[in-house]
């Protein structure tokens, strides 16, 4: 008789997501522990506890969850989660906090329903926040020409010396552009823009957008007044504004949460499978068919 599938939610916010532990019993969890306010010290105990109480052939039946709201302290938790890991003494671990995965694997998706992702330019506006960080990196991976934009060149450019680092053939360039005015300076030759920026916050307006004659699509993931990419309406999917194809947050959102849900459902097919970026970015592929 197969075990129950045990997920345990490793949370850094004293108390943990109810979006998470939604979708994670939405995804088909038979019992879900969770656990807040949690830091790395916090966390070898947890994991002991995971992977001792099982034999290796049931291991594949518990997994561990890492979200909150907190992307950096969520990075922490992983990090020790897999160092705690010895020979097959692990459990798999999806990596999510914020939806930041998630939110960015659906971004780059939607753009490569429309567009060669291999031969476009992007701009990633807010490029050095945890969302922007990661569609930065999976639009390299894809081997998209990328510009990650910030108010602070310097720290765009730490991004991209980061995101070369893991991917040595990325091609990206640092620019700053922390307002419509100074983003609109580095749209030429920009075939899409993803604005990844805090909620209420226009870092693009309607006037900008329009006057981009290279631009082909745009995504905005932000729903809340004002949006990011001004004109473009929070359920847009694939419509046409100004002869742009837009993308709104929630115009993304249905590929994101099956892309989370399908995340969840993957966690116990093995015991050894660790989900960040790049592996749920491949789940979301297969998502679409």
């Amino acid at each position: 008789m197969a075990k129950p599938k045990i997920l345990l939610q490793f949370d850094p916010d004293p108390q943990p997501s109810v979006f998470d532990s939604v979708v994670a019993i939405d995804s088909g969890v038979d019992q879900l522990l969770r656990h807040g306010g949690l830091t790395v010290a916090d966390v070898r105990g947890l994991v002991y506890g995971a992977m001792f109480t099982r034999g290796p052939e049931d291991l594949h039946q518990t997994a561990i969850f890492v979200g909150g709201s907190n992307v950096a302290a969520g990075e922490e938790l992983l990090a020790e989660v897999r160092q705690t890991f010895f020979g097959p003494m692990r459990v798999s671990v999806l990596m999510d906090a914020n939806g930041a995965n998630t939110t960015a694997a659906a971004a780059v998706l939607a753009v490569g329903k429309h567009l060669d992702l291999k031969s476009i330019t992007a701009l990633v506006l807010a490029g050095t926040g945890p969302v922007g960080q990661r569609v930065a990196r999976l639009l390299a991976g894809q081997g998209s020409t990328v510009r990650v934009a910030s108010r602070s060149q310097a720290k765009a450019q730490a991004v991209c010396e980061a995101i070369v680092g893991r991917i040595p053939d990325g091609r990206l360039s640092a620019v700053a552009a922390g307002n419509s005015d100074e983003a609109e300076k580095v749209l030429d030759g920009v075939d899409v823009v993803i604005a990844a920026g805090a909620a209420g916050i226009e870092l693009l307006s309607a006037a900008a957008r329009r006057n981009a004659t290279s631009l082909k699509v745009a995504v905005d993931l932000n729903a809340v007044p004002p949006v990011g990419l001004a004109g473009i309406k929070p359920t847009d999917k694939a419509a046409d504004r100004d002869g742009i194809i837009a993308y709104g947050a929630i115009g993304v959102g249905g590929l994101k949460m099956k892309i989370h849900k399908r995340a969840i459902q993957q966690l116990f097919e093995a015991n050894d499978q660790i989900l960040d970026a790049e592996e749920v970015l491949a789940l979301g592929k297969e998502v679409l068919g």
